[in-house]
């Protein structure tokens, strides 16, 4: 007779984390916490570190203070999850930023670059951010010089799927800017 073996995965809390980060447990590895999983962050290549960092200071120039623009920080969901996105476009609170990282309520949209951690990006950091509803969500596809943009998070699923290789992208929380798909993953071509 055959024996059957389950594996459970243990699943950790936003508190646990922050003591493992706390007592150096995680000092020597980049993570990020995704529904519970503590899950290994791809190391950066150039291409995305290159068009992450035009990025953040394209979006810095164009919001001013209207938002505020955080590059590869943590932000605290209520799924028990602590991604780091590329790229956070918040909301301006200042010192606040001090006690706790940005919950969803405090964001506009995420920004993530992506080459091998392109599919982590597009099922399940997908997944994580609608689920607590973000209301808007951009993959850069660095393999194909797309953004991917997800826009009306709904019953833990964005309503819709807009994939741009060239025009403009009109920000949810900001219509009036225009910002050139060239400007997100095509900078100075």
């Amino acid at each position: 007779m055959k024996k059957c073996f389950y594996v459970t995965t243990a699943k950790w809390t936003i508190d646990e984390y922050h003591r493992m980060i706390a007592a150096g447990i995680l000092d020597d590895r980049r993570m990020e916490l995704l529904k519970g999983e503590i899950v290994e962050i791809f190391a950066e290549g150039e291409p995305h570190a290159y068009f992450s960092s035009e990025a953040g200071e394209y979006l810095i120039q164009l919001l001013g203070n209207r938002a505020t623009v955080r590059p590869s920080k943590p932000i605290t969901l209520p799924n028990n999850s602590e991604p780091e996105p590329d790229i956070a476009v918040v909301k301006r609170l200042g010192r606040e930023y001090l006690e706790h990282h940005p919950y969803p309520e405090n964001i506009f949209w995420l920004i993530e670059y992506s080459d091998s951690s392109l599919d982590k990006d597009l099922q399940i950091k997908t997944k994580v951010y609608a689920e607590v509803d973000i209301p808007e969500y951009w993959v850069v596809n660095l393999r194909k010089r797309q953004v991917i943009v997800f826009p009306d998070p709904q019953d833990g699923e964005y309503a819709s799927k807009i994939t741009l290789t060239t025009g403009t992208i009109y920000p949810q929380a900001f219509p009036d800017l225009a910002i050139p798909v060239s400007s997100i993953v095509n900078i100075y071509k």
